[in-house]
Order: C-alpha cells, then sequence, then structure tokens
C-alpha cells in the first residue's frame, strides 16, 4: 500500500501586539486562519486594552503598559522562539519585546508600525510622525496635551468620524461597528519613550526586522512608512495592497500567508 507523506510544515508561534485604542480583539480574523493551519497563537491585550480591567490612570507608566506583553514573553521556555508582530503603535512594544528577549524573537514583524532605529529613542518616531500629519488630518479624535500643545498629544482615542473615514474606511460595517464598541483611549508615553538606551544596537538591534508596507493607509501615510524603512532598513520590505490602516481585517487571508512564508523563512 502506497504511503502518501504529508510535507513536514514548520508551525509557528505567532505573538500579536495591537496598536493605540485598539485590544487582542483586532486579530480575530487573522487569528483564526493562522490557527486553522496548525499554528499557535498569542494576541495580546496591553495594559487598559481590549479586555484589560485596568483604567487609563492605572497604565500612567509604559512598564503598565506593555506588562502583559513582557510577562507573556518571560513566560516562554528559554529555547522557544516567537514571531512578533507589532501594528502602528504596537511597532514600539515590539521593539522593546525584542530588546528584552532578543533569543525568544525569531523576527519582530512590524505592520505599518512604528519601526524605531537602535539608535535613537522610540520618541523620536512618535514626535515625526505628528510633525508629519496634515493640518486637520485627527478629525475627531480626542486628545490630551499633558506636556502642553507644542509636543505630541499625552492621550488619544478615535473618534467615530476618523474610525469611518480613515483608519477603518476599507473595512467591513461589521468590523467598524465591532471598533467603535470596543475602542479605548490609549497613552502615547512620548516623554518615557524620549529615554536613552531603550533599544541597543547589541539586543534589538541584532534581531531579524520585516516591515510589511500597507498601501492606502489613512492612519500611518505610505510616506511615513517609507520614511521609517529608509531611516532604518529592515531585512525585507513586503507589501500589502489595498490594505488600508487594518490589513488583519481588510486581507487576513493575504497577510496570513505573508505572516507564515516571513516566519518561515526566518526560523
Amino acid at each position: 500500500m502506497q504511503t502518501h507523506h504529508m510535507q513536514q510544515q514548520q508551525l509557528h508561534h505567532f505573538v500579536f501586539v495591537h496598536g493605540s485604542c485598539h485590544g487582542a480583539w483586532c486579530w480575530f480574523k487573522l487569528a483564526a486562519k493562522l490557527k486553522l493551519d496548525g499554528h499557535r497563537v498569542t494576541a495580546i491585550d496591553l495594559g487598559g486594552s481590549g479586555v484589560d480591567t485596568r483604567q487609563l490612570h492605572e497604565v500612567r507608566l509604559v512598564s503598565a503598559y506593555l506588562e502583559p506583553l513582557m510577562s507573556f514573553m518571560e513566560s516562554l521556555p528559554e529555547n522557544e522562539k516567537v514571531v512578533l508582530v507589532g501594528h502602528s503603535y504596537g511597532g514600539i512594544g515590539t521593539s522593546l519585546a525584542m530588546e528584552r528577549f532578543p533569543t525568544k524573537v525569531s523576527v519582530g514583524i512590524f505592520l505599518s508600525a512604528y519601526m524605531p532605529h537602535h539608535d535613537s529613542p522610540p520618541a523620536v518616531l512618535i514626535q515625526e510622525y505628528f510633525t508629519r500629519l496634515p493640518e486637520g488630518f485627527a478629525m475627531d479624535c480626542e486628545f490630551t496635551f499633558e506636556e502642553g500643545l507644542e509636543h505630541p498629544p499625552s492621550s488619544v482615542l478615535f473618534g467615530t468620524s476618523f474610525l469611518k473615514e480613515k483608519a477603518y474606511s476599507n473595512c467591513q460595517l461589521e468590523d467598524l461597528e465591532l471598533a467603535m464598541a470596543l475602542m479605548k483611549p490609549s497613552w502615547l508615553y512620548t516623554k518615557e519613550m524620549g529615554g536613552e538606551d531603550l533599544i541597543t544596537k547589541e539586543r534589538y538591534g541584532s534581531g531579524k526586522r520585516v516591515f510589511i508596507v500597507c498601501e492606502g493607509d489613512n492612519v500611518v501615510p505610505e510616506e511615513i512608512q517609507k520614511w521609517m524603512i529608509s531611516n532604518y532598513e529592515p531585512h525585507e520590505v513586503k507589501r500589502i495592497e489595498e490594505a488600508g490602516h487594518m490589513a488583519m481585517l481588510t486581507k487576513p487571508h493575504e497577510l496570513s500567508q505573508l505572516l507564515q512564508e516571513i516566519a518561515a523563512k526566518y526560523n
């Protein structure tokens, strides 16, 4: 009797880090696809985000905000490597986790995400982002400015019109509805992110990085994505066409395939 051997597929553990105002919930379509293919998926709710019960004032320090991610990374066995995926503001948590646990990350994937350079504090990216935004960009987003108006906002909550017309402009209406129900305010931690040596060449800088450009992104415009890429060349740049900002909702199939390809390559 002939036996057919299935090609041995490498299984990976994907860890997802959401952006501002979001939570682990935003990865639901992508997580389902990856699990169906046999992979492990951990979507983190950062402090005060998603179903994490802490209030905004309880996650005033970036350590409290990133605690769920860092605790999870800490809990991994020494010999286990994960594929870390950060979206939007989640790129900062991703880079800090790569810094703290360089041996536990096979590759850091930046999905239209803040990708800091090891030579300058992550705050530089936040400042650059707000400098480059066109006038009137933020629409009905709610900001607080504890450092004064000449500095980036202290906290942000995406507004309904901003979600409809920018962040979720090419999402299904159900996705928009879900997002409007689940948005929570987030701190940007710009002052804390100004610290020297938060990321180093020896640790974060020695890791593998792949940037995924989201075409048609109205939150992190392509020119800002391209500026981050040229500012700190990743090992590879991939693109997802017509993704908009929320590629995990608009293009879960393409993104799932792409993540698996990247994971296999940097295994």
